[in-house]
This record gives structure tokens, C-alpha cells and sequence, in this order.
């Protein structure tokens, strides 16, 4: 494969990813950066938005959710090393849908109805008839098809451990099992250990490009993932270290290339938790709602002691000067970073790259 027709370099892109994850420096850090077209590159009518549309994670309308998929990258030059790309993705957290949860449909997002009110009549297993995960395959076959030269396909949003527990069991009452029932939570991370590759395994063999690399959310030659616990956030530094630490252990072992979705403050207590586990490449650090914005200097301690110890870090939703207070910082050491940026203009995204390669 040569090129897309939404990125022409596409060989070029993995060939500066396949080295920055590798360990390499490409001159300046790898760049997740966009701008708009003036027009757009294919012209493809839009369907009319069906009625009770509230998410376009929707199972409601297939023509319409082909119909996104289509258009989803007309009106958007992929720039750095963005790759045009599309997901089956039915909620933030597939897999609690995948193994019994009911998805409720909101404003922009999904959300999971609990599915275990009984601990010891839960079950684990593995539902090749499971109407979301029929769904997942359906729409990652088409998209398959509508991508074909022109765009790529990335993971749905899995979700792991902790979280899907909690999306299975109830936040609230999952932070009671914790102490309650720690035998029992250890057993259900077990089996979800286990059953999240019964889905990461195929759809990795159907999505995969011709190098054997793959997407979740940034290109990685093989296989990769995001992992979190945002669950975190409430819970001990013990308490992660003996029920989460493991789960992450784990997955990371039976992956080639993973990035932490790292959540708020109150996240920050397990730092050198995930410090410690050899095969996590890179942190996306997230500051959440009400707090400083991703680039602020209260966060760049963390982003140094990240890279001392050998690991990337992932910020996004930056501007121009978010670009130079980091340059100016970080200096060299800002070739470790992914950095996330959506321009208003090509001249801009022009700016960007000059910035960071100062």
C-alpha cells in the first residue's frame, strides 16, 4: 500500500510512527494534527439526521451510521502523523455492552444500565450472539468496505478491568465490593482479563493493516491499545496497586504498543504505580473538567518524571502557545511527546510544525 486518498503519505506517516514508538527521534515530537478543507475532498450527500438521534455511537439507523462513516473525514486535512480514520464504536466501554450491560442512548454519549445484581450469580463468559457485539462486526465489515483506499479503521473504545466492572456492577456498589468482597472482584477482573481479548483478537485480525499495525486513536506497527482505570480516582493507592496494577500487567503483556488514558487529579496518586510496568509506552494525561488545561506548568512535573522514566506522554486539545510554553520547557525532551492539535487553518497547522520543530 502506497497511499489513502484522505492521506497520500500514509507510508511515510507509519514509517515516522513505526520509529518514534521504537525508541527513535524524528527531529521533533509525533504530531496528531488536523485543519479543515475548504471543501470537501469527495462529494457524498448527507442522509437527513433520523428522528431521536441523540449520539452518532447510535445502533438506531445502519444507512445513517454507514452514511457518517462515509463523510467522516471529507472536510479534514490529516496532517503530522494524523491518520483519516473511523470506528465501529458503540459506547466508551464496548465490552461491559459486549457482556450483558444495556446501552441508554444520551446527549453525545452512551451510557451502561448495571447487569450484575447478584455477585454470586454472575456470570462471565463469552456471547457470540450478543446482539452489540453482532452489531460491532456488521459495522466494522462495511466500514472495512467504505475505507477501502480511502481511510483507515481503529478499535472501538474496549475498556477494561475496573471500569467495565463498574459499568456491569454500579459504581457505587463496586466500591463496597472492593472491601466487602475482594475475593470475588479479584475473580471477575480474572475473567475479564481473559475475555477482553476473546474481542481484542479478532477484531485486530480484521482491522489490521497490511503491516500488521493498528489504531487506537494514534497508528502503532502491531498491536495496540488504550487502557485506564478512571475508576482510580476512588480508590487507595493499596487499593489500585492490588486490584488494578495486575489487570494492567496483564494486558500489557499480550500487547505490542499501549498508551494509559490518565484522568483528573485524582489520578496523579498512582504515578509510580504505572511507572512501574515495563511494557506501558506512553500516559495521555487528561486534566478533567474544572481544572488547569492540559498544557498548564502545574502539570509539567508529571510529564517530566514520565519521560525520566522511559515513557511517552500524550496531551491533546492544544493551541499555538500551548506549543511554545512546551517548546520552551521541554526543549529536546518534547520529541517523547504525542501532541494533539486541530487547527483552524492550513497556515496555522503550518505554524504548529515550525514551532515544534524549532
Amino acid at each position: 500500500m502506497t497511499g489513502l486518498l484522505y492521506r497520500e503519505d500514509y507510508d511515510a506517516v507509519r514509517d515516522r510512527l513505526t520509529n518514534w514508538w521504537n525508541g527513535a527521534d524524528i527531529g521533533r515530537p509525533a504530531m496528531l494534527l488536523t485543519a479543515p478543507r475548504e471543501r470537501p475532498l469527495e462529494d457524498i450527500p448527507a442522509l437527513p439526521r433520523p428522528r431521536g438521534w441523540v449520539t452518532d455511537y447510535s445502533t438506531r439507523d445502519y444507512a445513517y451510521r454507514l452514511n457518517l462513516t462515509q463523510r467522516a473525514c471529507v472536510n479534514t486535512h490529516y496532517l503530522g502523523e494524523t491518520l483519516p480514520k473511523v470506528a465501529p464504536d458503540l459506547a466508551p466501554g464496548c465490552v461491559a455492552l459486549y457482556l450483558g450491560c444495556h446501552g441508554v442512548e444520551t446527549d453525545g454519549t452512551v451510557w451502561m444500565e448495571p447487569c450484575i445484581d447478584d455477585p454470586d450469580t454472575a456470570r462471565f463468559a463469552f456471547d457470540p450472539d450478543n446482539r452489540y457485539w453482532q452489531f460491532t462486526l456488521r459495522l466494522a465489515r462495511d466500514q472495512l468496505r467504505l475505507a477501502k483506499g480511502k481511510f483507515a479503521l481503529e478499535f472501538p473504545d474496549l475498556i477494561e478491568g475496573l471500569d467495565t466492572l463498574a459499568s456491569m456492577r454500579g459504581t457505587e456498589q463496586l466500591l463496597f465490593d472492593l472491601v466487602d468482597r475482594p475475593d470475588w472482584v479479584r475473580e471477575a477482573l480474572d475473567h475479564l482479563n481473559t475475555l477482553y481479548f476473546a474481542y481484542y483478537d479478532p477484531l485486530y485480525e480484521l482491522i489490521k493493516d497490511d503491516r500488521g499495525g493498528s489504531i487506537f486513536w494514534c497508528w502503532a506497527p502491531g498491536r495496540m491499545a488504550k487502557l485506564q482505570c478512571d475508576c482510580s480516582a476512588m480508590i487507595s493507592v493499596a487499593s489500585f496497586r492490588d486490584f488494578m496494577l495486575p489487570v494492567l500487567r496483564n494486558l500489557t503483556q499480550r500487547l505490542d504498543y499501549c498508551m494509559y488514558h490518565w484522568d483528573g487529579p485524582g489520578a496523579i496518586q498512582h504515578h509510580d504505580a504505572l511507572l512501574e510496568l515495563p511494557r506501558l509506552n506512553m500516559l495521555q494525561w487528561t486534566p478533567g473538567d474544572g481544572h488547569e488545561p492540559v498544557a498548564d506548568r502545574r502539570w509539567w512535573p508529571l510529564f517530566h518524571k514520565t519521560i525520566e522514566a522511559g515513557k511517552k506522554v500524550y496531551i491533546g486539545g492544544l493551541n499555538l502557545d500551548d506549543l511554545r510554553s512546551l517548546r520552551r520547557e521541554f526543549g529536546h525532551r518534547l520529541n517523547q511527546f504525542l501532541l494533539g492539535v486541530s487547527c483552524k487553518s492550513l497556515d496555522d497547522a503550518d505554524r504548529a510544525m515550525q514551532i515544534v520543530s524549532a
